[in-house]
């Protein structure tokens, strides 16, 4: 009786731990923040984030520029799951699908006309057209993107995520240029390894 017992509550226990885990977006810390090795002199600058004023009054990039503030630009993030990321659409341009492996992610839009969506795991498409001042949330892990439809003017976004680092993974650039052999990729995509080696050139960097 008593082995029963404690058997129950073990698996209580271990269901609790799993169920915390599955929840936890990123680890609870025990402190009220998380200090680099290398930083002994803290004051308000390690709080403080310079990185995006260059975007402040510049032009509109020729090309669609994300720029990120996660734990890896901005130590102080390490512990707090939260993050930023400043999203810059050309006229006409596109954030290719991708997902964000570690956080749900909010969007804000500020300037513009916005075309997003997301595929849950019953493989339904979520769409919505924002206008500056709508939000939209990505659900954690789901395939999304956004387009800006407009052909002359720019849209500009803020992302908000619930971890210090997102875990952004692109698929075109995780599928096509990652080294995955261009015969299974043919075979994947029921299309020919020409065509995989058109998709792949036309993903490699500009020199």
């Amino acid at each position: 009786m008593a082995s029963t017992a404690l058997q129950l509550f073990s698996m209580l226990i271990s269901s609790f731990v799993v169920v915390q885990m599955a929840m936890a977006g990123n680890p609870d810390i025990l402190s009220d923040f998380e200090l680099p090795p290398n930083v002994t002199n803290l004051d308000g600058s390690f709080f403080t984030f310079t990185g995006l004023r260059a975007l402040v009054g510049n032009p509109v990039p020729s090309a669609f520029k994300a720029s990120k503030i996660s734990m890896a630009e901005f130590p102080a993030l390490n512990g707090q799951s939260v993050s930023y990321a400043v999203l810059q659409f050309p006229a006409g341009t596109i954030n290719p699908p991708h997902y964000n492996s570690r956080a749900t992610g909010l969007l804000f839009l500020l300037q513009g006309t916005l075309q997003v969506g997301f595929i849950d795991t019953t493989n339904k498409l979520f769409t919505q057209t924002l206008q500056a001042g709508d939000m939209f949330i990505f659900p954690r892990a789901l395939v999304h993107y956004q387009y800006n439809p407009d052909p002359q003017k720019p849209a500009l976004a803020i992302a908000a995520f619930g971890s210090a680092s997102a875990g952004t993974v692109t698929l075109t650039n995780n599928l096509f240029t990652s080294g995955i052999d261009d015969n299974i990729l043919a075979l994947s995509f029921k299309t020919d390894v020409a065509t995989i080696k058109a998709l792949k050139d036309g993903l490699a960097p500009k020199p």
